[in-house]
């Protein structure tokens, strides 16, 4: 019993220590990381956004586990804010924007908020591109809200549930007490080790870009509040999938739907190209030889497909 008990206080003290140097390095992260853009406060929860160019307005979204500046550091905020106003948020509970307890963070909410936000920014009925998770709330948005929505575009998207094994692990990451634990302790150290493999596994065939491994704010992504919101999110994915395919076909607006024919994190053979084949008035375009990060590697023929050029 004596080993028992000084081995929970050798594991409790080690925890601690976890906890501390975590939220040592969220400090670090945010000082050198301040926020990008401004803020907008909707039904209590702040949203953090950039705006850049003038016109017809354009909203991204990100997807799990990153924040608005993987739009610009793709180059793809600059591409588009050349014509168009361009706004790009940070997801509830992702870099800036805050994620508030007590609330069930569904696409369909995520949307709603989104749609709330555009209507106080003056950006009225935008085309809005979602990036793999970030292509639900987007669907979300089109569903539930058509007449606050112009065109979409769905990248590297998820879009049908399947079978995930990690699906247990993640429902204890991001539940609301355990999960918080595990994100202010183990989570980031484990982010930081997985870290690397998962940047090659989403840019492969590819390497990662110069850009994207010298620009993106690593730190501000592996902050535990971050981490449980990506594991969260995570979790709810198939059941979100779901829901939302139930009702595609009512989907009529104009729409692109584009992937890689080599995605590592996604099998778009049984999601995006099966999406368009339900949706055959979508334009659609896997693009060969690339993998999950499209608008980073061919951010040129993402712009140029987007349904702001669709008849």
């Amino acid at each position: 019993m004596r080993h028992y008990a000084s081995a929970l206080a050798s594991s409790a003290i080690g925890l601690m220590g976890l906890a501390g140097l975590n939220r040592l390095l969220r400090a670090r992260a945010e000082r050198r990381h301040p926020p990008a853009g401004a803020f907008i406060y909707v039904e209590g929860t702040r949203l953090h956004y950039i705006e850049r160019g003038q016109g017809a307005p354009i909203v991204l979204i990100h997807g799990s586990g990153s924040l608005l500046q993987d739009f610009c550091v793709s180059g793809l905020v600059d591409r588009l804010s050349r014509s168009h106003r361009v706004l790009a948020f940070d997801r509830p509970g992702y870099g800036y924007s805050d994620r508030p307890g007590g609330v069930d963070w569904t696409p369909e909410h995520q949307a709603a908020v989104f749609v709330k936000a555009c209507a106080g920014l003056g950006a009225e009925r935008p085309t809005v591109i979602g990036h793999s998770w970030g292509t639900l709330p987007v669907l979300a948005w089109a569903l539930n809200h058509p007449d606050q929505i112009n065109r979409i575009a769905l990248l590297s998207g998820y879009f049908y549930p399947t079978v995930r094994p990690d699906a247990a692990l993640t429902a204890v990451m991001g539940s609301p007490v355990v999960g918080d634990a595990f994100a202010h302790t183990l989570l980031p150290l484990q982010a930081r080790l997985t870290g690397p493999l998962g940047n090659r596994m989403i840019f492969s065939p590819a390497s990662p870009t110069p850009a994207f491994m010298e620009e993106m704010p690593f730190g501000l992504m592996l902050r535990p509040g971050q981490l449980h919101s990506t594991a969260q999110d995570s979790g709810q994915m198939p059941a979100a999938a779901a829901r939302l395919s139930r009702r595609y076909s009512e989907l009529s607006i104009p729409m692109a739907i584009i992937w890689g024919d080599e995605d590592k994190l996604v099998d778009q053979g049984n999601q995006s190209a099966k999406l368009a084949i339900h949706l055959p008035h979508a334009i659609a375009e896997g693009l060969e030889g690339v993998g999950h990060m499209v608008h980073h590697t061919e951010t040129e023929r993402v712009a140029s497909i987007h349904p702001v050029k669709a008849a």
